[in-house]
């Protein structure tokens, strides 16, 4: 983040610098049916899940490897994948998303030499 002085006033200047990471891997345990409808995931598919998946991936085109190795790895499904932002959401048992968000951290860690987070829950 840049801080430019104009006078009275400060501009600051937002960066983004894609490198190669993980910064969020969260699971949402039992999430409440309006979350799911919130999301714009599929009602007939999703609210019988017990779990969300939320991964936010840099560079942003790691969403389309991500979402690959998510439905992969387990029987989750997946609910969106954006290839702009980054962002792969995935549904299931909690164990099925837990063990998605677990592939997806392992590889990118192991094969692609990415900085991850750790996996959160609520």
């Amino acid at each position: 983040m840049n801080f430019e002085n104009m006078g009275d006033k400060t501009r600051i200047i937002q960066e983004l610098v894609p490198g190669k990471q993980i910064t969020l891997a969260h699971i949402v345990a039992n999430p409440d049916e309006v979350l799911y409808q919130k999301l714009g995931l599929d009602p007939a598919v999703d609210y019988s899940h017990s779990a969300i998946g939320i991964l936010t991936l840099s560079p942003s085109e790691t969403a389309i490897i991500a979402g690959d190795i998510c439905i992969k790895a387990s029987g989750a499904v997946l609910g969106f994948v954006d290839r702009f932002s980054g962002t792969v959401i995935v549904t299931g048992t909690v164990s099925q998303v837990e063990a998605s968000l677990n592939a997806v951290v392992d590889y990118a860690r192991e094969k692609l030499g990415f900085s991850v987070c750790e996996i959160t829950k609520t």
